[in-house]
C-alpha cells in the first residue's frame, strides 16, 4: 500500500517531491502552496522547479527512451496495466484528494479517477493495434513500407479542471507507443498528480519512463516547453498560453499538440424534447461548475419554444446545489477554481448586464462563508454581439438567446473564434445532419450532453488547439512515420 494517499492532507501539511529518473528527488527552490478553493484550507507544498531540475528530468527521459522503445508494444500495455491496476485500489483516496484539491462535486471526483483508469487500460488495449502501410511503388521490384514510430520524449502540461485524467491522457498514449514523459501538472492542483507518481513508483516501471516536476508555468512550464530535448509538447489549457507554448516551440521546431478553449454553442429546435434539452444543457454547464471547455456556454433556440426551454431551465438552475464539496456529497456544484476565476465570471455577467442581457436566476457571487463560489446564471435577452456570447466564460452562467431557423443557429453558433464542440436538439434526422454537415466544430452532439467517449477523436478547430486526443488517431499524435523502400 502506497503512503501518501492512505496520509493526504491528515494533520500537518506535507511537501512534496519531484519524480525524475525513478525516484523523489529534494529541490532547494521555493514550495508553492495548494489550498482547497472551497474553503482555504492549506493543502500541501510542491516544488517550484528550477531550470536545472527540468532538465534532469528530460535528460532521464531522454536516457530512458531508446530501450523503452526497443521493448514489444504489448509489454509496454503490461506496465500501464499495472498503473490502472494501482489506481483502482486507491479509487476512493484519489477521488477525495480531487475533491479537496480541485473542488470537484465527489460524484465527479470517483467518475474522474475511474475513468483514468479506464482510460489508460484503453490506450494499453492498443498495443496489437499500432498499423503502419504497405504502399505501391513505381519501380519493379521494390517494396515500399511506412512504419509508426514514437515520437521521442513528451512534455506533458496540465490544465487545472480534470487534472488527474489529463496525466492518463496524455501519459498512456505516450507510452504505448514508445515514448517516455515528462509531466508538469497545473499549480492550482498538482498534489493529484504527486499521488499518482506515489502509485506508479510501487510498480517497476523502468526509470526515466515516466517524471513528474512542479511549479508555475511562467517557469518550469517555460523551461519544459522550450528544452531542446522535448520532441512533443501536449497542453490543454486557454488559448493564450496555448498560442504563448506554440511561439516557444518555436524556437526548437517543436511539434505541439493543443486543446485549447471553447465557446459551445446548443441549438434547440422547437420540435425538440425540451425536457431533454433542459436536462441536458443543464448538466452541461454546471458540471465542474462550468470549468469545461467542451460543454455549452451559449443556446440558439427556435423563437416559439423559447420562453419554454428559458422556464424549465429556470427550474433546473434554481434547484442547482452547489457548496464545498469536501464537506457535502450530495451537490451538483463546488467552487470555482480561484479568486481569478470567480472575478472573471462575475465580470462576465456584470458586463452582459451593462449590455442589455436580464438575469433570469442567479447573477451574484454566492452568499456563502468561504471558497470562490457563484450563483448558477440563466441569461436571457442576450445577442450575437455580446461578449457573453463570443468569449469563454468558464463558469456556471448560460445565455439565450432566440432564432427564427436552423440556418440562423447555424451561421451564429460558427460566428465564433472557437471551434471544439456543439450540439443540437431536434426529433427532425434531416435537420440533425445539416447541423452535422455544416456546423465547423470538432465534435457535434445531437440530443444529449457535451461529454466525448475515449474511442472518439477531441480535437478542435480555429482557436481551440492544434491536433486532437482519444481513440486512434489520438494515439498517432505520439508517432512520426518513417517510410522504408526495399529494392530486391
Amino acid at each position: 500500500m502506497t503512503r501518501i494517499p492512505a496520509k493526504a492532507f491528515e494533520g500537518k501539511p506535507q511537501d512534496y517531491r519531484n519524480y525524475i529518473d525513478g525516484a523523489f528527488v529534494e529541490n532547494g527552490a521555493a514550495m508553492i502552496e495548494v489550498l482547497n478553493p472551497a474553503n482555504g484550507q492549506l493543502l500541501g507544498r510542491i516544488p517550484e522547479t528550477g531550470a536545472d531540475q527540468v532538465d534532469a528530468a528530460v535528460k532521464a527521459a531522454r536516457r530512458a527512451q531508446g530501450d523503452w522503445e526497443k521493448l514489444p508494444a504489448i509489454e509496454r500495455a503490461g506496465y500501464l496495466r499495472k498503473i490502472s491496476a494501482k489506481l483502482r485500489e486507491h479509487r476512493l483516496e484519489l477521488a477525495d484528494v480531487i475533491v479537496k484539491e480541485q473542488g470537484k462535486v465527489r460524484a465527479l471526483a470517483q467518475i474522474e479517477a475511474d475513468f483514468t483508469a479506464d482510460y489508460i487500460d484503453y490506450m494499453a488495449e492498443w498495443a496489437r493495434r499500432i498499423e503502419g502501410e504497405v504502399l505501391t511503388s513505381d519501380r519493379p521490384d521494390e517494396t515500399m513500407l511506412l512504419l509508426r514510430k514514437p515520437i521521442g520524449v513528451v512534455a506533458g502540461v496540465l490544465p487545472w479542471n480534470f487534472p488527474f485524467f489529463l496525466i492518463a491522457r496524455k501519459m498512456a498514449p505516450a507510452l504505448v507507443t514508445g515514448n517516455t514523459i515528462v509531466i508538469k501538472p497545473s499549480e492550482e492542483t498538482p498534489l493529484n498528480a504527486y499521488l499518482f507518481a506515489e502509485l506508479l513508483a510501487e510498480t517497476d516501471l523502468p526509470k526515466g519512463v515516466f517524471n513528474l516536476i512542479g511549479g508555475r508555468g511562467a517557469t518550469a512550464g517555460e523551461a519544459l516547453v522550450t528544452h531542446p530535448g522535448i520532441d512533443l509538447i501536449t497542453f490543454t489549457g486557454s488559448v493564450a498560453t496555448g498560442s504563448h507554448i506554440m511561439q516557444a516551440a518555436g524556437r526548437n521546431l517543436t511539434k505541439v499538440n493543443l486543446e485549447l478553449g471553447g465557446k459551445a454553442p446548443a441549438i434547440v429546435l422547437k420540435d425538440a424534447d425540451l425536457d431533454l434539452a433542459a436536462q441536458a444543457i443543464h448538466a452541461s454547464r454546471v458540471i465542474n461548475t462550468g470549468q469545461v471547455c467542451n460543454c455549452a456556454e451559449r443556446v440558439y433556440v427556435e423563437r416559439p419554444v423559447h420562453d419554454a426551454l428559458v422556464e424549465k431551465l429556470a427550474v433546473l438552475f434554481n434547484a442547482t446545489r452547489y457548496g464545498d464539496p469536501s464537506a457535502a456529497d450530495d451537490l451538483d456544484m463546488g467552487p470555482l477554481i480561484n479568486r481569478a476565476g470567480l472575478d472573471k465570471v462575475a465580470g462576465a455577467v456584470d458586463l452582459a448586464c451593462q449590455q442589455g442581457a436580464t438575469v433570469v436566476t442567479g447573477g451574484k457571487i454566492a452568499d456563502l462563508p468561504e471558497g470562490f463560489h457563484y450563483e448558477p446564471t440563466l441569461l436571457t435577452g442576450v445577442n450575437a454581439g455580446m461578449d457573453i456570447m463570443r468569449r469563454e466564460t468558464f463558469g456556471p452562467v448560460l445565455p439565450i438567446q432566440p432564432v427564427d431557423s436552423l440556418d440562423e443557429a447555424i451561421a451564429l453558433a460558427n460566428d465564433s473564434e472557437y471551434g471544439l464542440t456543439s450540439s443540437i436538439y431536434t426529433r427532425d434526422l434531416n435537420a440533425a445532419m445539416k447541423a452535422a454537415r455544416e456546423l465547423k466544430f470538432g465534435e457535434t452532439y445531437i440530443n444529449r450532453e457535451n461529454f466525448e467517449a475515449m474511442q472518439g477523436f477531441h480535437a478542435g478547430r480555429r482557436k481551440s488547439g492544434i491536433g486532437g486526443a482519444d481513440g486512434k488517431h489520438g494515439l498517432y499524435e505520439f508517432t512520426v512515420t518513417h517510410t522504408v523502400y526495399i529494392k530486391g
